[in-house]
């Protein structure tokens, strides 16, 4: 039995993130520039970046149900429901901050075009105030979100290189122990 998880699982695993920072540094860009054309297209981006994240979401959450391998590590029952919660609220959060930019784009009356093909539909009409709203809570679950995201890193550098326990080894490969020839 495997005592990693499988190559696609592990390819959404860095392909979220590489989304997540992508997504990120946009928005840090967007805050300072002067309203352009540029702005316009790197809002679009980010969106698109976004959207994404959520509808990957549905594929990773499935490959991380029917991926079977060995979970045999020494973890305490403490770091057991830590990594539990942990895993439960980043993916609450991949839900959550990219459907709170959504509802925010629809209420500031900005609609969503998937990579400038697929229109989304509005969720909620435009309100200026609610557009306010959702605003500041994307903003609020992104701080959060990476938040998390460096608790999470944090966590797996802890196993590997103080408890020296394999866990980062399940995701990274390359890192699991060399096979004697």
């Amino acid at each position: 039995m495997r005592n990693r998880y499988s190559l696609p699982l592990i390819g959404l695993h860095w392909l979220t993130l590489l989304l997540i920072i992508t997504a990120y540094v946009l928005a840090t860009i967007l805050e300072d520039m002067t309203l352009s054309p540029l702005k316009l297209k790197l809002y679009s981006w980010h969106k698109w970046v976004g959207m994404s994240v959520l509808f990957l979401l549905p594929l990773r959450l499935l490959f991380r149900f029917v991926d079977r391998f060995d979970h045999r590590i020494e973890l305490t029952m403490f770091e057991v429901k830590a990594s539990a919660a942990m895993h439960g609220v980043l993916y609450l959060l991949l839900i959550a901050v990219p459907m709170f930019g959504w509802l925010h784009s629809s209420a500031a009356g900005f609609p969503i075009v998937w990579f400038g093909v697929l229109p989304m539909p509005d969720l909620v009409g435009k309100d200026k105030a609610l557009a306010e709203v959702f605003k500041e809570l994307h903003e609020g679950s992104v701080n959060l979100l990476v938040v998390l995201v460096v608790l999470h890193a944090a966590a797996a550098l802890y196993h590997h290189h103080i408890r020296r326990d394999g866990v980062l080894a399940r995701m990274v490969p390359g890192l699991g122990k060399k096979q004697p020839k």
